[in-house]
């Protein structure tokens, strides 16, 4: 995990929202004051949790795999098996478009297909690119049936559409699909998830979760109504990643047995509306300490909340929130602030430098040229205060 970079916290009601006091949370929340726990005697095996109306068992804790895998036998996914993390997040895009052909060779070499949970994804958001998408999927993965395809990244509520329910229909009578859902991580979440609450063909919705962001009444109602519908919720992007942090630096002070990023996974844990996280664990060390603190039943103490409590505080102008609707109203048309923030979140967190140096390239030439652009209304308008100017600036200089 050393490789990760800054994350924030903030801790609500019911699990860890921004503005609420440590000591009345942790009492709420049944937290101890002891945040030393016994040494670990047996296997981490990872506890699971109902994926809501699907009604299949899940480890709290999935494999997610946006990285690049060993394309024959990728040893990462053999040690999950071993830690009950019998979940593997795919997607078409991820890995180069690589990734379900290695997971496809390594379901094949273990003959494991039928003891795991395989999903995969696709930004093919109309129906028949869907179905398309779909058949791709399997032919990589080399299996007839997914346990369930989202679609990737939905920002339009609007192609949750009745064709789109048709086609999922199609697909779960032929056996091609056995659950459906979608992704999101822009600024309307909220209403993407209060859409999902009406559409009892809509079966889990993985979402960026983070203690620090969704700090808000409407999320949380929002979240409220998806969990009462008995849709199973995935967070995801739940470190909060705060980009570009060189020179800004805040530290996190371990506070108890958990470092910075075991400590927010239990935060989100500690939500049971929530089923599990999905987390990128590009190394064995993350892998192992990400399970360890699933598999410890211990609640985090109130020395660990507040903790990340005044970490969230004091690196809240450091983090992006996606909602680049503000500040891009304020900005040229062809600005991409939310896209630059998240590659130099690549860049700076998980250690894909070349990667967000292609992302970032790839952006349209006006997207680059800022040299002659105003930010200081894109500033005011920021909620966080974040220093937009100076963060595109620092993607020009080692992105571009």
């Amino acid at each position: 995990m050393s490789a990760r970079n800054d994350r924030e916290l903030e801790l609500s009601r019911r699990q860890l929202l921004a503005g609420s006091a440590a000591v009345t949370l942790a009492a709420s929340l049944g937290l101890s004051d002891d945040a030393e726990a016994k040494p670990q005697k047996k296997r981490i095996h990872v506890p699971r949790r109902v994926l809501g109306k699907t009604k299949r068992s899940v480890p709290m804790l999935l494999m997610g795999q946006a990285m690049s895998l060993d394309p024959v036998f990728d040893p990462k996914l053999a040690e999950c098996l071993q830690l009950g993390i019998d979940y593997f997040d795919a997607a078409d895009c991820y890995g180069g478009g690589r990734n379900e052909l290695a997971l496809g060779s390594f379901l094949k070499r273990t003959k494991k297909r039928n003891s795991v949970f395989i999903t995969s994804k696709s930004d093919k958001h109309d129906p028949e690119g869907f179905e398309r998408a779909v058949d791709e999927s399997l032919r990589k993965l080399g299996t007839n049936y997914l346990d369930m395809f989202y679609l990737h990244g939905l920002k339009d509520a609007s192609h949750l559409s009745a064709k789109l329910a048709g086609a999922v229909d199609r697909l779960k009578k032929r056996g091609k699909i056995r659950h459906f859902g979608f992704s999101c991580h822009d600024h309307n979440v909220a209403e993407l998830l209060t859409r999902a609450a009406s559409l009892s063909w809509v079966e889990s919705v993985m979402f960026r979760y983070n203690f620090g962001q969704y700090g808000d009444r409407e999320l949380n109602k929002a979240i409220e109504a998806a969990a009462h519908a008995n849709i199973g919720l995935i967070a995801m992007k739940t470190q909060r990643s705060a980009a570009s942090f060189r020179g800004k630096w805040v530290p996190f002070t371990k506070a108890g047995q958990w470092n910075r990023q075991q400590a927010v996974l239990k935060a989100v844990w500690a939500d049971t509306r929530i089923t599990a996280v999905v987390s990128h664990m590009d190394t064995f060390g993350k892998l192992r300490e990400n399970a360890a603190a699933a598999a410890d039943k211990k609640g985090l103490s109130r020395r660990e909340i507040e903790e990340l409590g005044r970490y969230a505080a004091a690196t809240r102008a450091l983090t992006c929130d996606g909602c680049d609707h503000l500040c891009g109203a304020q900005l040229p048309a062809e600005m991409r602030v939310g896209e630059t923030m998240r590659y130099l979140m690549y860049h700076d967190v998980y250690g894909q430098q070349e990667t967000a140096r292609q992302l970032y390239r790839a952006l349209p030439e006006q997207a680059r040229n800022i040299e002659a652009v105003d930010f200081r209304q894109a500033l005011a308008a920021c909620p966080n205060a974040v220093d937009i100017a100076w963060h595109l600036r620092r993607a020009k200089q080692v992105l571009g």
